[in-house]
């Protein structure tokens, strides 16, 4: 599974959100997923990346060409993908992955997040979102979005496309939980190639 993994480019942050970073890329290998991430090698970002590799994981890193010439490209990716812009940068992902997700992060997180929760919602795909988030930081988000919706502003499935976690099992295991489910079956298969 291609899991993109939306997180931290800030490297002013405590250091218990770059070993969560990390616990994630091991696991994520450790699971033989593939990580499709923003390309960079600063904080969170170059830290679940760096931690996939070394777990034997493969890694596939799409970054912005403005991002390359001041140098924080991850070269090291087994794919590095070079976009013309943020925009196109987020398509690529989009495309590239089976499953997202959200670890804390700043302005830039909260816009892929919301980007993709605001698609899932509305039936653009049915791709799992799962946001992992040990410490509460995204517990005002959640409460936001709670009062948005209990005044009107959002549907009641806005809950329904996106899953809240706070273990990096329990977010992995609910990405592979959702993922097989919306996978066709070996039986659909047989039957779709036999029709």
């Amino acid at each position: 599974m291609f899991i993109c993994v939306f997180l931290a480019s800030s490297q002013k942050i405590d250091q218990k959100y770059l070993a969560l970073a990390e616990e994630v890329g091991a696991e994520l290998a450790r699971r033989g997923h593939t990580l499709v991430s923003g390309g960079a090698t600063v904080s969170c970002m170059g830290a679940v990346a760096r931690a996939a590799r070394a777990g034997g994981g493969r890694t596939v890193g799409v970054i912005p060409q403005v991002l390359v010439d001041i140098e924080v490209a991850d070269e090291e990716s087994d794919e590095l993908i070079v976009t013309t812009d943020m925009r196109e940068r987020k398509g690529v992902m989009d495309a590239r992955s089976d499953a997202f997700l959200v670890l804390p992060g700043g302005i830039g997180t909260l816009e892929e997040l919301f980007e993709i929760w605001t698609a899932r919602t509305i039936g653009l795909h049915d791709k799992p979102l799962v946001l992992l988030d040990p410490w509460g930081v995204y517990a005002p988000l959640k409460a936001l979005v709670e009062g948005l919706h209990a005044e009107g502003f959002t549907r009641a499935d806005v809950f329904d496309a996106i899953s809240w976690t706070a273990t990096v099992e329990e977010a992995f295991e609910l990405l592979e939980k959702t993922t097989r489910h919306l996978a066709p079956s070996v039986e659909e298969l047989g039957e779709a190639t036999a029709g």
